[in-house]
């Protein structure tokens, strides 16, 4: 994973510990001043926002515990790897696009940042500027050509 993909990681662990966590144990306690639990909905409501708040912490600790960080600063070169961000240029409708290849945490399309395990990024690993790869996605097949293999 990036450097950037650990901290924003750490910033989530940070906010359900100490801003989520606070909350919902204030939520429990406000709903067991109202009596009886066990017909109590709030209560209940409170206690699987617990629950699901603490298997988050746990999974994303995980996580973290098991990530490798890979310092984008001190990767370079003209072929495709973890980090490199490719400028593409579809080749049928001639749209040009720019992925970042990331870890599978922190993937998010809509920023332009695809898993290192997505086929896109399949395809990609190991080209470089000027090669054409073909990308066989759950809308058809799309042919790509490298423009530009670029990292940091």
């Amino acid at each position: 994973m990036t450097s950037e993909g650990y901290r924003s990681l750490e910033e989530e662990i940070r906010f359900l510990k100490s801003v989520e966590r606070p909350r919902i144990i204030k939520a429990i306690a406000e709903a067991r001043a109202h009596g009886d639990l066990s017909e109590n909905a709030e209560y209940h409501a409170a206690k699987e926002q617990q629950g699901l708040n603490e298997s988050r912490v746990a999974e994303l600790e995980d996580k973290i515990s098991r990530a490798d960080v890979i310092d984008l600063t001190k990767l370079s070169g003209d072929t495709v790897m973890f980090g490199a961000t490719v400028d593409l240029v579809d080749e049928d409708t001639d749209e040009e696009v720019s992925y970042q290849i990331v870890g599978e945490v922190e993937a998010d399309v809509k920023k332009g940042r695809v898993s290192i395990t997505s086929p896109i990024a399949r395809a990609l690993i190991g080209k470089s500027a000027g090669d054409s790869v073909e990308v066989v996605t759950p809308g058809g097949g799309k042919s790509y050509e490298i423009l530009k293999v670029r990292f940091g």
